[in-house]
């Protein structure tokens, strides 16, 4: 057996093996025999280990590939452990993304750097950007080839039983079977994609990401020109709107990457593209600036959680990757150089950061289990809108100011602050708020107004409640309920709840007024197409000073014979 043939047979069983222990693992967890907390490090340790191994295998021989998977298992099994004494129950550590996010960064940004350290030392950027990038290939061939795979297995096991024979289909259903099946066949796929890498290599993909850096410059520049002649009223009204400018920043900073290469030989050479990189390197600051400038305007407004937390993360992150690529261009000639380390820089720090956030020196539930005890101490935070489900969620520090408020909450004039953590209002009694909270148009169809109130489902009421409650500039409800006959074919009137969410969009809820009662509709935009998060506020003041006058809407209907017509949505 030839040496490549072996280790070809040598990778399959190390995957075999891989999907061997996940079965064990899985096996372990529904007869509850290590317990959740030591389950959960056996996991962390198994999965990043062979992914390390398997992934490192190929360029470093499985001895020096071996070593650096234990040491990388051996981190992130521990950070994992640290970052669980944060809760109660470690299973919780999983409530929110961070800490997952965190593992898998340090579980694989390592690799590169130590393959690069058996190498040609850390400081050799193409060994690191070539490894990064073949690593990601590998996996995503070995991927693909694991899929091929299972379809053979499938299409074979139907053709077989055309014929009476199930054998195939006896031995897949083997619990074991398909883990070892799939774990062979991906480290199969990992060893010839590393024997075929002068074939199967990031090459193509770098070529094809450097076309999309013109487009993705000419979306940025229009962006950035139209947001002061259109406005920024909304647009940084939720982390929705961040994650979006953040997102753009990595695609961005993705594309340089790609366009500047491992070296200059292998760097783009078309004015296009470099003048394009350049431009996108000097946009970057402005987009991340953006994103983060959202991302601290929600925080300001309704303080920090640990959501909030990774998205200031992120935006970080974004900052450092923009400031630090036009930097590198301001600075003139040699400009790609720099962006190459930058790239070693950022990942150094985007690694640094999420070991940070997996100790106790950021502890996000901590932190954000003091600040809203402290906004709602000082005022900022109005106790209804306390959530005491949002602190059960934030560990042990949750539970220390839940202890302290419930405390507090005995106090003489604290009863507001006992009912919202009894639970809060009843659905009956926001029901009842909304009736002498929700204006009404025209005023004389309060009857219509209670009826649709009476027959909302309870997530609408507290919906509504707490849309009606966020007050309009001038001191008016968030929110207005017009009744009008919107469709004269059908008897009786129609009603329409306006209110405006974050980021000052209109919201409606519609609702026909039958016999029988109030039955809810849709309803859309006229031309089809939600409007730019604008004026919503002073739409809905409006609406509450006069009722609009219905007006035809500009469509026609194709009559079809013995049939309802049809019509043509915009």
């Amino acid at each position: 057996m030839d040496a490549m043939t072996l280790r070809r047979a040598g990778m399959s069983g190390l995957g075999a093996l891989a999907g061997a222990a996940g079965y064990g693992l899985m096996q372990m967890a529904e007869a509850d025999v290590l317990g959740t907390l030591p389950l959960m490090l056996a996991w962390a340790f198994a999965a990043s280990f062979f992914t390390a191994l398997m992934g490192m295998e190929g360029p470093l021989g499985p001895n020096r590939a071996g070593l650096g998977a234990g040491a990388i298992a051996l981190a992130v099994t521990g950070l994992l452990w640290l970052v669980s004494l944060r809760f109660a129950q470690p299973d919780q550590v999983f409530n929110t993304p961070m800490a997952t996010l965190a593992c898998i960064v340090v579980a694989l940004v390592p690799m590169p750097f130590w393959i690069a350290q058996n190498d040609r030392g850390l400081r050799d950027y193409p060994t690191l950007f070539g490894e990064s990038w073949g690593i990601v290939v590998r996996y995503m061939v070995a991927l693909v080839f694991v899929g091929t795979v299972w379809l053979v297995i499938l299409l074979s096991d139907s053709l077989l039983q055309l014929v009476g024979l199930r054998l195939l289909d006896d031995v897949i259903s083997q619990g074991v079977v398909p883990w070892v099946l799939t774990g062979a066949a991906l480290g199969l796929g990992l060893a010839v994609s590393q024997d075929l890498s002068d074939y199967i290599s990031p090459f193509l993909i770098l070529r094809l990401l450097r076309l999309l850096v013109p487009v993705i410059l000419g979306v940025t520049v229009v962006f950035l020109v139209l947001l002061p002649l259109r406005g920024m009223s909304g647009l940084f009204g939720g982390l929705s709107v961040a994650g979006t400018l953040l997102a753009m920043v990595g695609a961005a900073a993705t594309l340089v990457t790609s366009t500047v290469d491992q070296s200059d030989d292998e760097a783009a050479r078309t004015p296009l593209l470099t003048l394009s990189a350049r431009g996108l390197c000097l946009a970057l600051p402005l987009m991340a600036g953006l994103g983060g400038w959202a991302v601290w305007l929600r925080v300001a407004q309704h303080g920090w959680t640990p959501d909030r937390i990774f998205a200031a993360e992120v935006a970080l992150l974004a900052l450092g990757y923009g400031v630090l690529y036009a930097l590198a261009v301001l600075r003139g000639a040699g400009w790609m150089d720099r962006v190459r380390r930058a790239n070693v820089v950022m990942a150094v720090a985007l690694l640094a950061l999420s070991v940070t956030s997996l100790t106790p020196l950021l502890n996000a539930e901590a932190i954000s289990a003091r600040n809203l005890h402290t906004r709602l101490t000082d005022g900022r935070m109005a106790v209804e809108a306390l959530e005491p489900r949002v602190l059960e969620d934030w560990g042990l520090a949750g539970a220390a100011v839940l202890t302290d408020l419930q405390a507090r909450a005995k106090e003489p004039g604290q009863e507001a602050l006992a009912s919202q953590l009894s639970g809060g209002p009843t659905v009956q009694d926001l029901r009842a708020a909304l009736t002498s909270l929700v204006p009404v148009q025209p005023a004389s169809a309060a009857e219509s107004r209670d009826a649709v109130l009476s027959t909302l489902d309870p997530f609408w009421v507290k919906a509504l409640h707490a849309a009606c409650g966020n007050r309009l500039p001038d001191g008016g409800p968030g929110c207005v309920l017009l009744v009008a006959d919107l469709m004269p074919s059908e008897p009786g009137d129609e009603a329409v709840v306006i209110w405006r969410e974050d980021g000052d969009r209109l919201q409606f809820l519609a609702f026909r007024m039958m016999q029988s009662g109030p039955s809810q509709a849709t309803v859309l935009w006229e031309n089809g197409r939600q409007p730019p998060p604008d004026g919503a506020a002073a739409a809905i003041a409006a609406l509450q000073s006069s009722p609009p006058i219905p007006v035809p809407a500009p469509l026609n209907m194709l009559p079809i014979p013995g049939s309802p017509g049809i019509l043509m949505l915009p």
